[in-house]
């Protein structure tokens, strides 16, 4: 045989007492605390401690959220009435918006008789009374979204403690409404819709969409909001409120469930004009118990009462599915805290320890050097090819190689220019000998035509060299704000000097190649010889062919064109062939002398900027007094530091504490949520 409705809320939540059905019967025995403390279940109790303590923590500072039972619906939908029927406090009531700013209720339980009541706000703590609750919470929505009836996402902590009143949480936020009334800005509802989708987005949230009986619920804006991020409904509950103003088909609304509320339904009845908390309970079952369409629907989903025992089961069961994640984002959060508080600087109290201080960052600055730029060890920037230094050093090089030996000569008539430099260089004597002067005349003539492009070279090479180094003091410096200007300064002078003493050094190498025709390289003669193999052939060609050709195929030149030479002397024609190989075999080894001088310049100038030009030029700039006692800079620290430090600390603090308030009862509630 079916059991009353009263019967089944009582045994759906225990601690309430049997409610009587004549209103006015017995009516000193009915409870004075609001229907959410009578359901309150002691299995959960621990877990909602746990998840208090860590909002007293502010864990959600971190980026940690935490599971709270978020209050939407469309405007005068009823809220706030269902908040202060399940808290047992009088909230703001009205026409209108009558929330205009997220209304964050934290319940906390006391063993104090005297209750205590205060509200939170731009930094500033106001007390208040039971009887003032909601004239100071319209005081505190003034100063915070103004006077008049526009909305701010600036929260508003009512902090409730006092006797047999659990510990939870809950945010009532403003109504949804698309059309501004007077004093309202013209985008109100782009302003709410953000606010309560902030809200109602985070997984641990638990969404309570309060809905008026009197309306359509697939047309509530307050269900198209939630749907975007409870697609199933499986964090959504609905109350619907004004079950006795709008009772007829009231039962096929929540029975059909059109809107796909995952959690369900409950109905009920608010209480009106000056009704105390217990009468309008009891109004409430009367109404579910006698009402011809009413008394219809499911006695398990309708009440105040069973909607404070659903709330606080479902609150028990997400606490407890969501601990586990919250432990360990703590956990994650405070090893990055840790972590990024290791990597902090050593607050320095002398100038001893500020030289050991500055010494670390040249000594790590130089063995990061040493690896990128000579041992070729690229493990700190795997990825970043632009740190692997000798790769990139040895692929500058091998360009320059290729465009200095490819360059080609100027364009002149075969052996013209070698023609002109002999008749210039003649002197008297011996007409088969070819002067010194006119071999270095031509050989200098070639050295002028390359010689910008080492010194290019060399400048690009420092460049790059400068910003390898102005990054790698950047990293180890970046601690020291104060004193990362003049490392930097520093740098910048060293690799100005070097620089500068590079390219000196590159003109003096290329200007020595004019100065001297010698070489103890094989190669030279080896070539010589090979090209001089056809000279008599020739000079045949030149001057006895008959049929005067036009070209003569020349090994190492192609055909060259010869026409233009039958006006000259044949001991003329010889010497200008000869000088033009052995200027051509000489130039190859010229060629390769500049480049195999550079690099072994190159090379030894790296190593000795890592392994001593660095740290003394580095040194000297801040023991420099005149640039403003470095080393005593390093005893400042810079306020972004000190702020970190500081914001570090703090965090790590809470994150610990937190742990620690999660760890007691993780444990203990495992799999209760899958129960």
């Amino acid at each position: 045989m079916k059991s009353t409705k009263k019967h089944v809320v009582t045994r759906a939540c225990p601690s309430l007492p049997v409610v009587q059905a004549n209103p006015h019967a017995n009516k000193d025995v009915v409870p004075i605390e609001a229907p959410i403390i009578s359901s309150y279940n002691d299995r959960i109790r621990p877990l909602l401690d746990t998840v208090d303590k860590l909002r007293n923590l502010n864990v959600m500072r971190e980026g940690i959220q935490l599971p709270t039972i978020v209050v939407v619906g469309d405007q005068s939908s009823g809220k706030s009435s269902v908040l202060e029927s399940l808290a047992g406090i009088s909230l703001p009531r009205g026409q209108g918006i009558c929330t205009r700013v997220p209304l964050v209720m934290r319940l906390q339980r006391s063993l104090s008789p005297d209750p205590e009541i205060w509200l939170e706000y731009n930094d500033a703590t106001v007390h208040t009374d039971e009887a003032h609750i909601a004239e100071a919470i319209c005081a505190a929505t003034d100063v915070i979204a103004g006077s008049g009836k526009g909305v701010s996402d600036t929260p508003l902590t009512l902090h409730v403690k006092k006797a047999g009143v659990p510990d939870i949480t809950m945010v009532d936020l403003p109504g949804i409404t698309r059309v501004p009334v007077n004093g309202q800005p013209e985008n109100i509802y782009e302003q709410i819709s953000g606010m309560v989708m902030k809200y109602i987005e985070p997984q641990e949230s638990i969404i309570l969409n309060v809905l008026s009986a009197t309306v359509d619920f697939t047309t509530c804006e307050s269900i198209r909001m939630s749907k975007q991020v409870d697609k199933t409904g499986e964090r959504t509950l609905a109350v619907v409120t004004k079950a006795d103003m709008a009772p007829e088909g009231l039962l096929q609304k929540v029975t059909a469930d059109d809107v796909s509320i995952g959690l369900g339904y409950v109905c009920v009845r608010n209480r009106i004009g000056e009704e105390t908390y217990e009468e309008a309970r009891i109004q409430e079952e009367l109404l579910f118990k006698t009402h011809p369409m009413l008394s219809m629907i499911d006695e398990e989903i309708v009440g105040i009462p069973v909607l404070a025992h659903k709330l606080t089961q479902i609150q028990g069961m997400m606490i407890s599915r969501c601990l586990p994640e919250i432990e360990r984002k703590i956990n994650e959060k405070m090893e990055f805290s840790i972590l990024e508080f290791n990597k902090l600087p050593i607050v320095m109290a002398s100038t001893g320890e500020a030289l050991m201080a500055l010494m670390d960052i040249i000594g790590s600055a130089k063995e990061s050097l040493l690896r990128f730029l000579v041992q070729g060890d690229f493990s700190e920037y795997p990825d970043d090819q632009s740190m692997h230094c000798t790769a990139r050093l040895a692929e500058m090089l091998n360009k320059f190689s290729d465009n200095l030996q490819s360059q080609s000569e100027a364009v002149s008539e075969f052996l013209m220019d070698e023609i002109k430099i002999l008749e210039e260089c003649k002197c008297i004597g011996l007409p088969n000998f070819i002067p010194r002067s006119s071999f270095l005349a031509i050989l200098s003539q070639h050295v002028d035509g390359i010689q910008a492009k080492p010194v290019e070279f060399i400048k690009e090479i420092w460049d790059y060299i400068e910003v390898v180094i102005s990054s790698v003091i950047a990293t180890y410096s970046d601690n020291f704000p104060q004193i990362q200007s003049s490392i930097k300064r520093a740098g910048r002078n060293l690799m100005s000097k070097t620089k500068e003493r590079s390219v000196n050094r590159v003109i003096e190498i290329v200007e020595m190649e004019k100065l001297t025709d010698y070489t103890c390289n094989p190669d030279y003669m080896t070539s010589w010889t090979q090209k001089t193999t056809s000279q008599q052939n020739f000079i045949d060609a030149v001057m006895h062919d008959e049929n005067k050709p036009e070209k003569f195929a020349l090994h190492g030149f192609g055909d060259v064109k010869i026409s233009h030479l039958r006006k000259y002397h044949a001991h003329l024609l010889q010497q200008a062939f000869d000088m033009k190989m052995r200027i051509t075999s000489y130039w190859t080894i010229v060629l390769r002398r500049i480049v195999d001088n550079l690099a072994l310049y190159l090379q030894f100038s790296v190593k000795n900027l890592v392994n001593s030009e660095f740290q003394k030029e580095i040194v000297a700039e801040m023991v420099d007094t005149r640039g403003g006692g470095g080393i005593e800079r390093m005893l400042e620290e810079s306020p972004s530091v000190a702020n970190k430090r500081e914001k570090l600390k703090n965090s790590i603090k809470l994150l610990k504490e937190s742990k620690d308030a999660v760890a007691a009862i993780v444990d203990q509630n495992s799999g209760y949520g899958d129960r």
